[in-house]
């Protein structure tokens, strides 16, 4: 079964016939959810079944739910979602080329792929392929609610399937796909139907290019195409071959200034030295070349020595429209060679790993106005000169900034906030949504002992069967987590169980760990701090950066990495883009893990425990 097709169009119709769905950059797949298990078949014909075994046991974990309703077809995108309106392709690309079972069993953990569904083809055996648009999503409707199956995409929330979100608005889904870097809009007649294999103006479909300006560097007579780079550092590296969008005026005139001044390389092609700039409209960057790549225009005010590998990433991470960034060049971390924009390039890679712990909490900023080192000020009253775009929420006198959004996240980073300190609960909560145990070392000369506190720790959570994760603090310590159902249980019940572990590390080892609050009388002990955890206290939030010279960042690490090779210099700003696209997201299960967290049992025996004594 070929699926049908989306036709390129450059502006969304607009009218009552018309709904509007995100167009998400993934693999076109078919499933068929029949009585023997799932089946994955893509765009081609060919099975991934095998490729995703995260999407299918979810399918499997569901199959008592599922079983009434079989045969099921579905049509949707296997995807890596980044946020709610867009998928990360690379990371989906990779996935379908592993052969080893082992690493697609380690790639599906790492990073787990979902399915976002948009259609359904057939329910209980009957074909609804000629059924019009607005009955079939009615019945994908039915088919999620009776299946307790998420309505709309959840990125954070990964190994699932999804569906996809219908907007009536075609002006508000495409401002949010621009301002969160999404691929495009679909936009789907109400009445059509599904028509197997054929590409139908039914279903339309408007990319959102982003431009990126190269150098012209070789033509190839044979095929038509001109290649295209960029400078990384003094070399040119080649990241487009193009033709398209080219006038056959434009082609005939760049390929005759080419034979006219180029050196002929082979009997068909010819290169030149870097002269001419083009810029090339594409969706993003796989791996180190250009997808999609069109000819939009040529670039005579540019010079090519300004075209470079970072203006590249640059132009394909646009600032949205409603952020205005002053003076990029800002020297911040200068130690480091970072500057504002580099700063701003930061939390938006990192803002899909950031967002979900600034969301719905009181923010504490600490603002470095002239960057690192400097002056600085903590902020909890949001300005008066805010934009109306900031959310805020009074608490005690005091009006927070709420952090909810990538908007918000990039005006702050403008205005230098460099740290951002939580509190344990969120604002439509009253109890903590996490525990966490900051493992604070005299300097980080004594590193070794957080690394001993937080391996201790862990062997009494095994114990307790609690799951926990840790991170650096991007100081000198370390910080080890125990995320909870939401607002089930008080301050006062977590302190049971903080107390206890500080108290129990301190017994075992007097020598090396202390809960002494005054520093004067911890001599060269680690402190175990469990009254930080209280309401009103806050936390450096994971992915923050510290106001440290070196640039350090409150790294999510794995657990396999506290040994004695850990330190936190490992981890300034530029190495944490690397590790997050060669390891993932060690807090991706954060959340999740929460919601199923059996920590009543271990309170419980606790309380006993206390009532003994």
């Amino acid at each position: 079964m070929k699926p049908m097709l989306l036709t390129s169009a450059d502006s969304l119709p607009n009218g009552n016939d018309w709904i509007y769905e995100v167009k998400y950059d993934g693999y076109r797949c078919i499933l068929h959810l029949e009585e023997n298990g799932p089946i994955f078949i893509s765009r081609n014909g060919k099975e991934l079944t095998h490729l995703f075994p995260e999407i299918v046991q979810f399918c499997n974990e569901q199959y008592e739910r599922i079983a009434p309703l079989l045969p099921i077809t579905l049509d949707g995108e296997i995807v890596y979602l980044v946020n709610n309106f867009k998928s990360n392709f690379s990371i989906v690309q990779s996935r379908g080329k592993m052969r080893a079972k082992k690493t697609i069993t380690e790639a599906s953990k790492t990073f787990p792929c979902s399915l976002i569904v948009f259609d359904v083809l057939r329910y209980k055996g009957k074909d609804l392929t000629q059924s019009q648009l607005t009955e079939r999503k009615k019945v994908l409707t039915d088919i999620f609610q009776l299946l307790q199956f998420s309505l709309q995409p959840n990125f954070q929330v990964k190994g699932e399937i999804q569906s996809i979100e219908i907007f009536e608005n075609e002006n508000l889904v495409w401002n949010e796909v621009k301002k969160y870097n999404g691929e495009g809009v679909i936009a789907k007649k109400k009445t059509s139907l599904w028509e197997i294999g054929k590409r139908s103006n039914q279903w339309l479909k408007v990319k959102n290019w982003l431009i990126v300006t190269v150098v012209l560097t070789k033509y190839d007579q044979e095929n038509g195409y001109f290649n295209g780079a960029v400078f990384g550092g003094e070399t040119l590296e080649e990241v487009t071959i193009f033709r398209h969008g080219l006038s056959d005026e434009e082609l005939k005139t760049l390929a005759k200034f080419f034979q006219s001044n180029g050196k002929q390389t082979s009997s068909m092609t010819w290169e030149i030295p870097p002269s001419i700039c083009v810029d090339v409209a594409c969706i993003s960057l796989t791996g180190d070349k250009l997808r999609e790549p069109r000819f939009a225009g040529f670039r005579f005010d540019v010079n090519p020595t300004e075209v470079t590998w970072k203006t590249m990433l640059r132009q394909l991470n646009p600032i949205p429209e409603k952020v205005e960034i002053t003076h990029p060049d800002k020297p911040v971390w200068p130690v480091l060679n970072l500057v504002k924009d580099d700063y701003i390039y930061y939390l938006q890679q990192v803002s899909p790993f950031f967002l979900p712990f600034l969301n719905n909490r009181l923010l504490t900023a600490i603002r470095f106005p002239h960057g690192v080192p400097g002056e600085s000020f903590y902020q909890k009253n949001a300005p008066d000169y805010i934009p109306d775009f900031i959310e805020t929420k009074r608490e005690e006198d005091i009006d927070y900034i709420v952090c909810n959004d990538i908007d918000s996240l990039l005006w702050l980073g403008n205005q230098l906030a460099l740290e951002f300190h939580i509190p344990f609960q969120t604002i439509d909560t009253k109890y903590p949504t996490e525990i966490v145990f900051d493992l604070d070392p005299p300097s980080v000369e004594e590193f070794s002992l957080a690394i001993e506190a937080a391996l201790r720790m862990k062997s009494i959570f095994d114990n307790f069967k609690l799951l926990s994760f840790i991170k650096t603090s991007g100081g000198k310590g370390l910080q080890v987590y125990i995320p909870l159902p939401k607002d089930t249980f008080s301050y006062d019940e977590t302190r049971v169980f903080t107390e206890f572990v500080c108290n129990f590390l301190c017994e075992q080892e007097p020598r090396w760990f202390t809960t002494e609050r005054l520093k004067k009388n911890r001599g060269n002990k680690l402190y175990l701090d469990y009254v930080q955890h209280a309401e009103g206290k806050t936390i450096i939030a994971p992915y923050s950066p510290r106001g440290n010279e070196r640039g350090l960042i409150a790294t999510p690490i794995q657990w396999h990495e506290v040994n004695e090779k850990l330190n936190p210099s490992l981890f300034p700003i530029p190495a944490i883009l690397d590790r997050i696209n060669s390891i993932g997201d060690p807090f991706k299960d954060f959340f999740k893990i929460g919601k199923v967290q059996n920590f009543k049992p271990v309170l419980t025996s606790l309380q006993e425990l206390i009532k003994k004594k």
